[in-house]
């Protein structure tokens, strides 16, 4: 973790996404409000379908115009409202101060273009640099991310480079215009614990080097243990838990996280029986009454499957630390 300022370069307040689809409109995000300061490493974690790629490519304004809908109070970079600014005033923002790494490299990079050409293309395009200086900077950008060979590997194509290599070229591209806030949409998705291990490696000296804040998007919380500054959990397309990455891996207060923490294999003992999450999570556009996680929860009361809980501390603990349950008291009193 590198050392982070209290002044958000990012702030996102209720943000709502929908989707129209023969079924009618789906909400896939629900009321997400968060902030990434500027150095920071933020984690948004969650399971597949609880809404975190969505809520990152609204961020980025990637959903697609036609089936998508995006509403919030502000979406706010360096203090500009990404939802009022012009959309040309959009696009150059992205890349040159806002970029994104994407969870599968091998559909994102063009599988007929050489990896030189991509990642120098935004460079002379877009960055004022002649098409000899992007090709130079290039070959430092592949050897900053540690392929070796950089000047000969420009000339190939993304289906001679490893799954992992793949994912150093996409960090490559997303870098090229030094941002100054990275979101890495599940970056070592796919890829074995040791080459996962070298990829939020590189990706946290890439920050300190270049003063980045960084939005780390995951499943794995084994993954963003060592790396994040803060935590956002969320489930079902809503946040249900927020705070110190610390504090929350110590003490959960949703009972969600509380699952999520328990279905790690431990170290500790070898052999152990893994402890799954019961049931199914909530499909999109579920608009059943209560905690959208009740279905699954223990603490369940009759409260909560009648009243949506809001984000909030529980009783006699620190404000750092927020969830969305009824019964954080009782989770907490567990866990402790």
């Amino acid at each position: 973790m590198m050392q982070s300022t209290a002044d958000p370069i990012l702030s996102v307040e209720q943000l709502q996404v929908d989707f129209t689809t023969r079924r009618g409109q789906v909400t896939a995000v629900r009321d997400v409000s968060m902030t990434v300061n500027r150095g920071e490493t933020v984690a948004l974690l969650g399971e597949s379908g609880s809404g975190k790629s969505v809520t990152a490519q609204a961020i980025m304004g990637l959903l697609p115009q036609r089936s998508s809908h995006v509403t919030a109070t502000s979406i706010t970079y360096d203090g500009r409202n990404l939802l009022t600014l012009p959309p040309a005033k959009v696009r150059d923002l992205r890349g040159a101060e806002i970029a994104m790494v994407f969870q599968d490299p091998l559909s994102s990079l063009n599988p007929v273009m050489r990896v030189g050409y991509q990642i120098s293309e935004a460079l002379w395009r877009k960055g004022g640099m002649s098409r000899r200086a992007a090709t130079a900077r290039a070959i430092e950008l592949l050897d900053l991310v540690g392929i070796p060979d950089a000047r000969r590997r420009i000339e190939d194509y993304p289906h001679q480079f490893s799954g992992g290599m793949r994912q150093r070229v996409m960090i490559a591209i997303a870098i090229a215009r030094q941002p100054r806030l990275l979101i890495a949409d599940e970056p070592t998705t796919a890829l074995d614990v040791t080459v996962q291990a070298q990829i939020m490696e590189l990706l946290r000296s890439l920050q300190n080097e270049f003063g980045m804040a960084l939005l780390l998007i995951s499943h794995d919380l084994g993954v963003v243990a060592d790396v994040a500054d803060r935590i956002y959990v969320m489930y079902g397309g809503t946040l249900a838990e927020q705070g110190p990455t610390r504090a929350v891996y110590d003490h959960p207060a949703h009972p969600y996280t509380e699952g999520l923490l328990a279905s790690i294999p431990s170290e500790a003992e070898p052999g152990e029986r893994l402890t799954p999450i019961p049931g199914s999570p909530p499909l999109p556009g579920d608009a059943s009454p209560g905690c959208r996680f009740a279905p699954r929860c223990r603490y369940a009361a009759e409260v909560c499957r009648t009243t949506t809980p809001v984000l909030r501390t529980p009783t006699g603990w620190p404000q750092v630390q927020a969830a969305a349950c009824h019964r954080s008291e009782e989770v907490l009193t567990h866990v402790g």
